[in-house]
């Protein structure tokens, strides 16, 4: 028999953390964060990390797990978050993904496989180069032109993997997105599988993203932004974060905060766009609107549709 999963996706601010914690409670499951970057130590407030009362007792996985400086890849998740998938299910459990990160979430879900592409120095030091001399955006573009679905999933900023992406392209003649695809999307999942999605009106969403930047320089987060840049780690992924690189000039002296503020609502906004856009194009979901009817009536529609989906009873 197959694994029992529950995966919650969505984008930012839609209401994951609750959605799933309620849900945990009610079919007695833990949950695996589905983010790629809650798992480092110290990124609190920027990443909209649960809290221990948010938690209300549900035991969570994947968080805290690396310092800052260290890198973490779709591969090590795939193979932590499995294990964690076993070990839970094997508890009499019921494990739960929760996470907006969509390529690693379906690098679990499906049989994922990572290109075997070879690496190209000259292909590489040349998209470098067109970075350093025209901007990250300009090489997004270029990922975009070619491969539109594979540029959704990737943040401009994540030099490194757009250039990864681009390289596949040009190695092997593939668009990197239906080579992975055809290796896992079409695929039946290796586990029985829950595939819930969250969503909302935009004006609606994007509302909820401006409130919680401001919550969010309430809390601290500059002081979090100021810890990280004093590592001088400014090419590791921790440093691309949402949440605070868009601090960074303002901590330099090169903007006002109202400035970094504004910037950062934008990219949040924009980011929420993307992960509708690869959540649309590469995962088959069922979609919850929340906010549409009041929480709990929502709730209630989710927790039936996992519950038959998973053949379980409300009383586990």
């Amino acid at each position: 028999m197959k694994e029992k999963l529950v995966v919650i996706v969505g984008p930012t601010a839609v209401g994951k953390t609750k959605t799933s914690v309620e849900l945990a409670k009610a079919i007695n499951g833990e949950i695996i964060s589905g983010d790629s970057m809650q798992i480092y130590k110290g990124l609190n407030i920027g990443t909209a990390k649960v809290s221990d009362d948010e938690k209300d007792g549900i035991t969570h996985h994947l968080l805290d797990i690396k310092d800052p400086t260290e890198p973490y890849s779709v591969a090590e998740f795939q193979h932590n978050a499995r294990n964690l998938i076993h070990e839970i299910n094997k508890r009499g459990k019921i494990p739960i993904i929760a996470g907006g990160t969509g390529l690693y979430i379906r690098s679990v879900t499906h049989d994922y496989e990572f290109s075997e592409a070879r690496k190209n120095d000259e292909l590489r030091n040349k998209f470098q180069q067109k970075a350093d001399e025209h901007g990250a955006d300009s090489l997004h573009e270029e990922l975009k032109r070619v491969d539109p679905i594979r540029a959704a999933e990737i943040h401009p900023n994540n030099v490194h993997r757009v250039i990864r992406a681009l390289e596949i392209y040009y190695e092997t003649g593939n668009v990197p997105s239906n080579e992975q695809k055809n290796k896992g999307n079409e695929m039946e999942s290796n586990y029985d599988l829950a595939l819930v999605g969250l969503t909302m009106d935009r004006e609606i969403l994007y509302e909820r993203i401006n409130r919680r930047v401001d919550l969010m320089i309430d809390q601290g987060v500059i002081e979090e932004a100021k810890w990280l840049l004093s590592m001088d780690i400014s090419n590791s992924l921790a440093a691309k974060a949402i949440g605070y690189k868009e601090l960074f000039p303002y901590l330099l002296g090169d903007s006002t905060l109202e400035e970094a503020v504004t910037i950062l609502k934008r990219n949040s906004r924009r980011y929420a766009k993307r992960q509708f856009t690869w959540f649309n194009n590469q995962m088959n979901i069922q979609w919850f609107s929340m906010d549409k009817a009041p929480f709990d009536k929502k709730f209630r529609e989710i927790l039936h549709f996992v519950e038959g989906k998973l053949k379980i009873s409300e009383n586990v």
